[in-house]
């Protein structure tokens, strides 16, 4: 009997190893097939992973150091150093400016020229603002700022088109009462009246102080205008 299981444990071995090496050129076939996909799947999949931490590494490491340029901004703001500001700002927006920071640096940092009667400074960084800036929002205020430098330097028609199309919608009305102004300085009165009913009719129903005292700020405005016919 025990030489009956022995030759029948050797036969089921054997078949084992049958089974076994048929197992492995299927996979040796497939791999051969396969094999380099698979290699190239990996390794693109390996590089994507490490690509996206050291962007994410990368983003951070732009973050903090625009963050710090920017506490010099505020700093200079503080002080009405608009050289310094100018300054701050002119690195951040060289060096990071695909940072919100840079929007805001470039909005004080014109602020900041403009308070000090600088206006050829602080159209620089508006100007990028207007046309580069990361948030929209951010980019239609900057082009009312602009606008408003414009206008006091008399830069008349430049001035005007920067408030044709307001990409912001809360920003209607303010455009539409800067246009009356720019207008009215051209020696445009009728169109002037007509921004500033504009103006007037983009506040229709707005409840805010701000807004209430913009829409009575137009309505003087236009019927200023209209008296002086």
């Amino acid at each position: 009997p025990w030489q009956i299981a022995y030759s029948n444990r050797k036969k089921t071995m054997a078949a084992f190893d049958l089974e076994e090496q048929e197992q492995i050129s299927q996979i040796k076939g497939w791999w051969e097939q396969y094999g380099t996909i698979v290699t190239v799947i990996a390794l693109v999949a390996a590089l994507a992973s490490v690509g996206w931490q050291g962007w994410n590494w990368y983003r951070g490491k732009q973050g903090a150091e625009a963050s710090a340029l920017y506490a010099v901004v505020q700093q200079a703001a503080a002080e009405r150093n608009a050289p310094k500001a100018r300054e701050a700002a002119g690195a951040i927006i060289e060096k990071y400016s695909g940072t919100s920071y840079a929007d805001l640096a470039a909005l004080l940092s014109a602020k900041v020229q403009s308070d000090a009667g600088d206006l050829k400074n602080a159209r620089v960084p508006l100007a990028w603002a207007a046309e580069k800036a990361n948030d929209p929002a951010l980019r239609s205020l900057a082009r009312l700022r602009l606008a408003s430098v414009l206008l006091d330097e008399k830069a008349y028609d430049e001035a005007l088109a920067q408030v044709q199309a307001p990409s912001d919608p809360d920003l209607a009305a303010r455009f539409a009462d800067l246009k009356g102004d720019i207008l009215l300085a051209k020696g445009k009165p009728e169109e002037a009246r007509a921004a500033y009913k504009e103006a007037i009719d983009a506040l229709s129903g707005a409840v805010k102080s701000d807004a209430s005292a913009l829409r009575e700020i137009a309505q003087a405005k236009l019927d200023a205008v209209g008296s002086s016919k």
